[in-house]
């Protein structure tokens, strides 16, 4: 359940829509559903002699005599909607619902005969408007602070008490919601969202892993946006707005959104302490005649792969660190989903809107350092778009595999302060990221299974006597056709000059696997990643594959991931097993 609580100063006017036709058509049998007086306030719907210039008249009443002591704004208005899934509720349910509303914000307080005037309208079958006069019996304004959340708690309540799908409670961190105006300018003119909503992801963007404020105006301006700066008589920048191109107001005039009234998180402020905590730095360039092993976006990938690992780790501690983390993966998603290939596009670009919810809360870590993963996110916008397929396309899948296990720990993190809406967004982002992985991995995975129902008896036999030793109980089900691929890259580990259950055995211990859904899958990805295997078998690699470790004695215990370094985050990546 729903509420909306708007202010205005036209009685009439509104209750001229109420009972109107709405604006497509939409309203049927207005009427009312409760008032301050009971069944006797005029009802226009049901009663043919009363009007609604009556109707206005009674509610207006206070505010006439009061005059000037009246507030300007004096209309209280406040829509109640339920969700699609639930029952239709019958009227009496309904004016109990605003009964309990206009009490909970103090506007009537129950057996309080100096309370508001106020009526609910119904006009639909799902929703009712509540209409109330800010003037009390006694000519005070009444005391309606925090309206809008008193008018969410007891939401909250009713949906428990009326069996009703109940909402996750809000605590004040989420951006501004679109207005009914702006949805309805947008389908005027055939916009499938509204600018606010446009340019709020479009900023967003702007920012994943921008390392100044004057890259950041520059990115919001080469998007196409229109920037306007606020400056100080002394010349300094206090804020900024951006508009849309061709989106004006009735006097021609650009409408502006200043970046707070987008979201909490993107204020000059609240930016300039983002940038201030450490510039992100993209991955430098190999030593002089060292070419690279991939393109620049799957080395990019691979080194966002360790550094949202770390994320997932530190988010595990449970600690208040996790926030600053949160921010940093919420760039590293915007930043995949601005250059990931065609197929996984469109749920990068939902995983990065739901995301964003889970990046704000009011925790606040001390000390906290999320460089890494700007860094890594400032790499993959640097390298620009990836492809599709071969290493570009394994790559991705890599990232991917790691970001859905990010994503529930960062739902874990938020269920355990009781951030309730951030949580469910997680998780949902962690849906959308599940549904891109399948899309980016299908092919590798399909090559490296036929890869592995490729290798002879014997060594297939050895690789599945390790890949048993090493896997918790639950995660075995016996000989499975998803082992193929993990004997595979232990197998192509094992030729690369490592040892394949000492390196099992570290990617099992870099984080929990008990959310994944396949663990073969995840590991497949850690192993490839730890040995410098390509992410796609069949990727062309500009330098034979190099032997990154040594072999270890099986028994050797595998280490635990550190945190990646603020300029490169695949230091962790360059260590080498102690020569024996």
């Amino acid at each position: 359940m729903v509420p909306k609580i708007r202010r205005g100063s036209n009685t009439r006017g509104l209750l001229a829509y109420l009972y109107g036709p709405g604006k497509r058509d939409e309203h049927t049998d207005p009427h009312l559903v409760g008032s301050w007086d009971g069944d006797f306030a005029p009802d226009p719907g049901r009663d043919p002699q009363a009007t609604l210039t009556r109707l206005a008249a009674a509610l207006d009443l206070r505010v006439k005599q009061a005059g000037s002591q009246a507030p300007a704004e004096h209309v209280w208005h406040c829509s109640v909607r339920t969700d699609p899934g639930d029952r239709h509720l019958t009227d009496t349910e309904w004016g109990t619902i605003a009964r309990r509303l206009v009490h909970a914000v103090n506007l009537a307080p129950e057996g309080d005969p100096d309370g508001c005037r106020w009526v609910a309208v119904r006009h639909a079958d799902d929703h009712i408007h509540i209409l109330a006069t800010m003037v009390k019996g006694d000519l005070r304004r009444p005391r309606v602070n925090y309206d809008k959340k008193k008018a969410q708690a007891e939401c909250r309540l009713i949906e428990k008490e009326m069996g009703l799908r109940q909402l996750n409670p809000g605590d004040g961190t989420a951006a501004k919601k679109p207005t009914s105006a702006e949805w309805f300018k947008a389908e005027r003119v055939g916009r499938t969202e509204t600018p606010r909503e446009t340019l709020h992801a479009a900023v967003r963007q702007a920012m994943a892993g921008a390392a100044s404020e004057e890259e950041f105006f520059t990115r919001l301006r080469e998007a196409g946006l229109r920037v306007k700066m606020r400056h100080a008589p002394s010349g300094d920048v206090l804020g900024y707005t951006v508009a849309l191109p061709g989106d004006r107001n009735k006097e021609a005039a650009p409408i502006w959104f200043a970046g707070s009234t987008l979201a909490p998180d993107l204020s000059l402020p609240k930016i300039r302490q983002r940038l201030a905590a450490g510039p992100a730095t993209a991955d430098p360039d190999p030593a002089p005649g060292t070419p690279r092993r991939w393109s620049p976006p799957a080395n990019a990938r691979r080194n966002a792969t360790q550094a949202a690992e770390y994320a997932a780790t530190r988010l595990d501690a449970d600690d208040d660190e996790g926030s600053a983390q949160l921010v940093g993966i919420g760039e590293l998603v915007d930043a995949v989903a601005q250059t990931s290939p065609v197929g996984t596009r469109a749920e990068l670009a939902a995983a990065a809107r739901t995301f964003e919810r889970a990046t704000r809360s009011h925790v606040r870590a001390e000390g906290s350092d999320s460089r890494a993963l700007r860094s890594a996110a400032r790499g993959i916008i640097q390298a620009g778009g990836a492809l599709g397929r071969g290493e570009d396309g394994g790559t991705t899948a890599m990232l991917l595999s790691t970001l859905v296990l990010v994503a529930l720990a960062a739902a874990r993190w938020h269920s355990a302060r009781g951030h309730a809406q951030q949580a469910a967004a997680s998780r949902q982002t962690a849906q959308h990221l599940r549904a891109a992985y399948r899309q980016a991995a299908t092919t590798p995975l399909q090559t490296m299974r036929e890869q592995g129902r490729a290798l002879t008896d014997p060594e297939r036999r050895r690789h599945d006597a390790t890949i048993r030793a090493a896997l918790p109980t639950t995660a075995q089900t016996g000989h499975e056709p998803t082992w193929d691929a993990l004997a595979a890259a232990l197998a192509q580990a094992e030729q690369a000059g490592h040892d394949p259950q000492a390196l099992l055995n570290e990617a099992i211990v870099l984080r929990e696997l008990a959310t994944a859904q396949d663990v073969p899958d995840v590991l497949v990805w850690r192993i490839r990643r730890l040995a410098k295997l390509p992410a796609h078998p069949d990727a062309p690699r500009s330098t034979p594959l190099a032997t990154s470790r040594t072999k270890t004695s099986p028994g050797q215990p595998a280490a635990r991931p550190t945190p990646p370094a603020t300029t490169r985050p695949t230091a962790p990546e360059q260590r080498r097993a102690p020569r024996r």
